[in-house]
C-alpha cells in the first residue's frame, strides 16, 4: 500500500471516497496478470465500488455531494477515485455499502446471461453451475424475478444450503457420480431449457448434454481452470446453442441496454425482490488475502473489500 496524491475529477466526474469495494475471480485473475485482457502497469486492482459523492466535476447534473452510490473504476483499492457521473448509480433505500460493492457486475451478468443470451422465458428451468458463487448466486435471484424454476448445483453441503437460502427451487450435487441422472429426474425425465456456466470446469459437457430440445448453454467464465471444448455434433444433435456472456464488452456495444437492465436491477431491490448476499468482508489491509480468497473457490457470494467507515 502506498499513499498517493487525491485525485482531482475533471469536468463529467465525481470524486468518490470508497466505503467497499467487491472482488471477484476475474480481479485475482488480473492481479496475476492471467487474465484474458492484461491491464497497463503499474495496476490497481478493483473493479466494482460502494462510496459517497466528495466533489462534483464541471458539467455534472443529477448527482449531489454525500450521495450513495455505486459505479466501476479502474482502481478500486483506494480510499479515493474519480468516476465518469454518467456511469454513477445511486444505492437504493436499505442497501448497505457491502451489498451494493457485490451488486453491479454479477447481477448485471446474470441479467444479461439469462434474459438477453439466453432468451429465458417464464416457467422455463435454469441449471445453475457454481450456483454459490457470486455470479451463481446472483443467477439464482435474477431467474426467479424472470419467472423460471431454478436448479442449483454445488460442491458442498454448506453452498447448496446458501444457493436455497438466496432462492432455489432445487439443489444438486455438482460432484455426484449421477450428476446427469439426477438432473433429468429433477427435470421429470426431460432437461434444463437453460444452463448458466461460470465455471466450465469437468460438467461442462455433461451440463450441456443434460439440456433439453433447443437448449442454450451460457457460458459466463472460466473458474473451473483450463477452458474446454465441445465436440460439434453435439449442439446439431440437441438443437441447442452453445452462448458467449461478455458483460464488459455488452455495456461497451450496448451502452444503453446495459444502463437500463441495472435500473431494471436497481428497481428490484428497492421492491425487495433481490437481496444481494454478502459474502466474507475483509479489512483493506488484508486485500492480498482477500484476493486469494476470491480465486479459492471457496466462498459464498461476492468477496468484499472494506475500504473504510462512512
Amino acid at each position: 500500500m502506498v499513499d498517493a496524491p487525491d485525485p482531482v475529477p475533471s469536468a463529467g466526474e465525481v470524486l468518490i471516497r470508497v466505503a467497499s469495494c467487491g472482488i471477484g475471480y476475474v480481479d485475482a485473475l488480473e492481479s496475476l496478470g492471467k487474465y484474458q485482457v492484461r491491464p497497463p502497469l503499474p495496476h490497481v486492482p478493483g473493479q466494482e465500488i460502494s462510496g459517497v459523492v466528495t466533489v462534483l466535476g464541471d458539467k455534472v447534473s443529477g448527482l449531489e455531494v454525500g450521495e450513495r452510490v455505486i459505479t466501476q473504476v479502474h482502481g478500486g483499492f483506494a480510499e479515493l477515485t474519480v468516476a465518469s457521473a454518467a456511469a454513477v448509480s445511486k444505492i437504493p433505500f436499505g442497501m448497505s455499502f457491502e451489498q451494493a460493492a457485490s451488486f453491479k457486475i454479477n447481477y448485471l451478468t446474470a441479467l444479461h446471461a439469462l434474459r438477453d443470451r439466453g432468451k429465458l422465458r417464464p416457467g422455463e428451468t435454469v441449471l445453475v453451475l457454481g450456483a454459490a458463487g457470486g455470479v451463481g448466486s446472483a443467477a439464482i435471484q435474477v431467474a426467479k424475478c424472470l419467472g423460471a424454476k431454478v436448479i442449483a448445483a454445488a460442491s458442498t453441503a454448506e453452498k447448496r444450503a446458501f444457493a436455497q437460502q438466496v432462492g432455489a427451487d432445487q439443489v444438486i450435487d455438482s460432484t455426484s457420480q449421477r450428476f446427469r441422472e439426477e438432473v433429468k429426474e429433477l427435470c421429470n425425465e426431460g432437461g434444463p431449457n437453460v444452463v448458466l456456466d461460470p465455471v466450465c470446469g469437468p460438467l461442462f459437457e455433461q451440463a450441456f448434454r443434460s439440456l433439453t430440445w433447443g437448449g442454450r448453454h451460457l457460458v459466463v467464465g472460466f473458474a473451473g481452470g483450463p477452458i474446454p471444448a465441445l465436440r460439434a455434433n453435439l449442439p446439431l444433435l440437441k438443437g441447442a446453442s452453445l452462448v458467449g456472456v461478455d458483460v464488459r464488452q455488452f455495456a461497451i456495444f450496448e451502452h444503453q441496454k446495459s444502463r437500463d437492465h441495472l435500473q431494471q436491477l436497481l428497481t428490484w431491490v428497492s421492491e425487495g425482490k433481490l437481496l444481494p448476499p454478502i459474502g466474507k468482508v475483509f479489512f483493506f489491509q488484508e486485500f492480498s488475502a482477500a484476493l486469494e480468497y476470491a480465486m479459492s473457490g471457496k466462498g459464498l457470494g461476492k468477496t468484499v473489500i472494506k475500504i473504510s467507515d462512512i
